[in-house]
């Protein structure tokens, strides 16, 4: 590839057998890439490891989490050697090339060095500029919900599998009733709910979807690209090239502290499981409150019956199969729009299920006739946050997500080690209905939350200080 030989070993590649493959071909240079906000602490353990080991190449980052910012203030001083970060692949080149020339490599390391200092005293001073506030204080100003003559709605398919049980004697327990499945779902119907601009952003194409298909800069680029998807979706739904699955689950929960309890069933005497949340703790600016997702479900104390729904869907089954026949044939091209139309069409999935939630199996919005733009833009009532992204950062509560809707036997997704849905083109996340829920940034948060949080969990300080390690308004002692 552009004259390197390029030993690509996949993905989720253990650390040790990265390192060795590196010995065995004599490697020039090591490149990583990282898709959840996991993978950046591997990314620090890998560069520890290398300095341990005695190397002394370069190890180039990039992925969708990683930044200039991390690498220099996290990554960088693990290592003696180079540490590069890069923005994406198309430029990993010129930056291999500078790094394997004897000319153009003290200029690029003393840049990088300069560089690194900069984004270091930044972000010292602006975490000691952060205030935090005591999480007991958060929790005092959390949302303002006037919960007095809110009546929640009763999902549909729960009050439906109620009124079966009683025709059918042998019903599997009373939460699995609460799931429903989706095998093989029409991808001519998810087509309809693409959101085209991530896929132009994802091809590096600057401009807003539909324009962009007109600009005098990147016009003929953008509809040679688009006409190029069309294509390819009509031969992925005519030949089943993929096939999309998922599942849903609405279950009677309620409010205890920062947390949610979901119940076994509407009788609400058994705990099944309880989802975790985290709250907003850095100062606000008066009048502004600080939010956690616990915010959105009835407290329990207000005697109130709520809800909460969780899913998990993909368009990646088959997909891999089909990328390695394109990459077999060296139509890399190909193989990388078939992988962008996957993620697209995950997350139509999860953009047409939920819409089916609000006016079908929840039903609270049954009269809901939006538009794909206003979907897009979710002018609806209800969010679908997601675990690992930024109102509910830590990704291990997909592990209770996964217990509660069976998703590895429902629709074939797997969990890995650190968290990552494969196949990848996957999404999962909670529904909440509440017309005051919304979604919002956690950030930083301070060491006593950390530490209860690492309570509630049953985990230790040092558990939580790395599964959270992004929001941490602190320097932790592992550090």
């Amino acid at each position: 590839c552009n004259n390197y030989d390029v030993i690509d070993l996949g993905v989720m590649v253990p650390a040790q057998k990265i390192l060795d493959a590196a010995k065995e071909h004599d490697a020039d240079v090591i490149g990583l890439s990282g898709l959840i906000t996991p993978s950046l602490d591997e990314m620090v353990n890998f560069a520890s490891e290398m300095e341990r080991q005695g190397f002394n190449i370069p190890l180039m980052i990039g992925g969708a989490t990683t930044s200039r910012a991390h690498t220099a203030v996290k990554v960088d001083k693990k290592y003696h050697g180079p540490v590069i970060w890069v923005k994406d692949a198309s430029r990993s080149v010129p930056v291999v090339a500078a790094l394997l020339s004897d000319e153009q490599r003290p200029a690029l390391l003393a840049d990088l060095q300069v560089d690194y200092d900069s984004l270091r005293e930044r972000h010292a001073a602006r975490n000691d500029a952060k205030k935090m506030i005591p999480i007991a204080q958060a929790r005092d100003d959390r949302t303002p919900i006037d919960w007095t003559g809110y009546k929640p709605p009763r999902p549909r398919l729960i009050a439906q599998q109620a009124r079966d049980v009683h025709t059918d004697d042998h019903r599997p327990p009373v939460h699995v009733q609460h799931v429903k499945t989706f095998h093989d779902y029409s991808l001519g119907e998810l087509r309809r709910y693409i959101d085209w601009q991530p896929f132009f952003n994802a091809w590096e194409m600057k401009g807003k979807y539909p324009d962009i298909l007109n600009s005098p800069a990147s016009g003929e680029a953008a509809r040679k690209l688009w006409e190029d998807a069309q294509t390819m979706l009509d031969a992925l739904i005519a030949e089943k090239w993929i096939t999309a699955s998922g599942v849903i689950g609405l279950f009677p929960a309620n409010g205890v502290g920062d947390d949610t309890q979901v119940y076994t069933d509407e009788s609400r005497l058994e705990v099944l499981t309880t989802l975790r949340h985290l709250r907003q703790q850095t100062e606000h600016r008066p009048g502004v409150p600080h939010r956690s997702l616990a915010d959105f479900v009835a407290p329990k104390d207000t005697g109130l019956r709520d809800y909460v729904g969780g899913f998990a869907v993909t368009a990646g089954l088959g997909s891999g199969a089909k990328v390695a026949e394109f990459k077999g044939a060296l139509d890399d091209y190909s193989a990388i729009l078939l992988e962008s139309l996957a993620d697209r069409l995950a997350e139509a999935f999860a953009e047409r299920l939920h819409e089916r939630v609000r006016t079908e199996f929840w039903g609270y919005q049954p009269d809901e006739a939006l538009d794909p733009e206003s979907l897009i833009k979710e002018k609806y009532v209800g969010i679908r946050p997601a675990p690992g992204y930024p109102a509910c950062p830590e990704h291990t509560e997909k592990q209770t997500l996964w217990e509660l809707l069976d998703a590895k036997a429902n629709t074939g997704i797997e969990l890995t080690e650190s968290m990552a849905m494969w196949p990848g083109a996957s999404v999962s996340g909670w529904y909440f209905s509440h017309p005051q829920s919304q979604y919002f940034v956690l950030g930083h948060i301070g060491r006593d939350q950390v530490e209860e949080y690492a309570q509630r969990k049953g985990w230790t300080v040092a558990e939580a200080e790395k599964w959270l390690s992004p929001n941490l308004g602190y320097r932790s002692d592992n550090e």
